[in-house]
């Protein structure tokens, strides 16, 4: 009987995941408390550097909104640095840079983030100023105007003037029916153009608590300080009482759906989304895992199935990529989205895609692909325990998805634990018309342009 070896890089990605795994057991350890007003703190304490990530998350962003209204929570992301009671507009941001700090904020479909990354010993200059604006935000007419305006600037640049993304935007709207994930994160146009003032601030008054929040910090500071600074800013501000939110759920697909997006460019682009489940969707989180080992199995970095396949020995594809959000609020897509060459056609470059996925049905990941990709995955996790910020965006997305943030020390267990029968079996189960949406951006010429591209 052959004897079964460890791949190389296996066995040494191993050897500095359980070496790091016993040097920074206690640094690891996150405390957590929660307020009587209901306000979650997190905290990981890291000493190798005075630094400190200080987050606050809220749960509410593009998908809780409705129509009319798409849009808003990025706005009032917007909002948060233009003004409280105390503060004039730009001061926060002011106020952080003379401390040596560094702010920003995000919306996702999920969630808003607010942080800021500061030498330790400045975390209550952080706190202060969160707690500020969670509870005293002054919303100005003029200001608004102001932002509104700067969002649908935005709106352009980034997606109406971009024609991939705005084939995107079309991608998730052509994809859903009912799931609140089909309207874009910055909002329709039409939206942002009726946007009051007065719908911002129902917004702010109905999400924006401290029972609808967590406070995470990662660095070089002793929990029990956060704990004592978070009580003394955070923990007059009072709660909200919370409806529950209903999850509106995505219809059953009876078809594969297809459509054509007209846009001035050069070469065409394929979007391909399956509907899978996600971490949240689902008792047995078996199958998610396995979806995300058969993402790393074909879009896991340059020497994966459709980069090695696609791009360097067919050379079908420009480039592409696939991969879904197992952490996603609600059932979410499993994406593939790819430029062809110029000497091949999109349906050239579908059609190899379709034969890589019938490749995984048919025959099992080899075991020493399988090691390659787990072993990639380990080292990936070590590694990204260098920052602080992605280790505070961890715990804090977790959280706020409704996971959990312990669902973070699972992670790397899970993946090791999945087999090639269980990417098969989800490859199967899932990669089926019924699941699928396809959408090609397909080139037009501008009126500015000839066939030539010349104006």
């Amino acid at each position: 009987m052959r004897k079964q070896l460890i791949h190389p890089l296996m066995l040494a990605i191993l050897t500095l995941f359980v070496q790091a795994t016993h040097a920074s057991e206690a640094s690891n350890m996150v405390h957590e408390k929660v307020l009587k007003n209901g306000l979650k703190i997190l905290v990981k304490e890291d000493h190798r550097a005075p630094v400190v990530v200080s987050q606050v998350w809220y749960k509410v962003g593009s998908s809780y909104e409705y129509d009319g209204i798409t849009g808003v929570s990025h706005i009032l992301e917007h909002m948060m640095f233009q003004g409280t009671e105390n503060l004039a507009p730009g001061e926060f941001s002011k106020i952080i840079a003379a401390n040596g700090g560094r702010e920003n904020a995000f919306t996702g479909t999920d969630y808003t983030a607010y942080f800021q990354t500061m030498e330790s010993s400045r975390v209550e200059v952080s706190m202060r100023l969160e707690a500020e604006r969670m509870h005293r935000l002054k919303l100005d007419e003029e200001e608004f105007s102001k932002e509104r305006q700067v969002v649908m600037e935005e709106r352009r640049m980034r997606t109406e003037d971009v024609p991939q993304s705005q084939t995107y935007e079309y991608f998730q709207a052509a994809a859903y029916i009912a799931s609140p994930y089909k309207n874009p994160i910055i909002g329709w146009m039409q939206d942002l153009e009726s946007m009051t003032v007065e719908d911002l601030a129902a917004w702010y008054k109905r999400w924006y608590a401290p029972n609808n929040a967590t406070l995470v910090v990662v660095g070089d500071v002793q929990a029990a300080e956060v704990f004592k600074l978070a009580e003394k800013y955070f923990g007059d501000i009072p709660s909200v009482d919370f409806k529950a939110v209903k999850k509106r759920q995505q219809i059953p697909q009876l078809g594969i759906k297809r459509s054509v997006i007209k846009q001035t460019a050069k070469l065409p682009y394929l979007l391909m989304g399956y509907k899978v489940p996600v971490l949240n969707s689902v008792s047995d989180d078996k199958e998610i895992y396995a979806l995300e080992m058969l993402s790393g199995v074909l879009s896991g970095g340059s020497s994966a199935r459709l980069n090695a396949e696609l791009v360097r020995n067919q050379q079908v594809a420009a480039s592409i990529s696939a991969g879904f959000n197992l952490h996603s609020r609600l059932p979410a897509l499993f994406m593939f989205d790819g430029v062809p060459t110029e000497k091949n056609t999109v349906e050239d470059l579908e059609k190899a895609i379709a034969e890589q996925i019938q490749l995984l049905k048919d025959k099992l990941v080899s075991v020493q692909e399988l090691e390659r990709i787990k072993a990639q995955v380990i080292a990936a996790s070590v590694y990204e325990k260098d920052s602080n910020f992605y280790q505070a965006m961890q715990l804090g997305q977790l959280e706020t998805v409704g996971l959990g943030w312990q669902k973070e020390a699972e992670y790397v267990g899970k993946l090791k634990a999945v087999t090639a029968q269980q990417i098969q079996q989800v490859a199967k189960k899932y990669f089926i018309d019924d699941h699928l949406t396809v959408v090609v951006m397909e080139p037009i010429v501008s009126k500015e342009t000839n066939q030539n591209g010349v104006k």
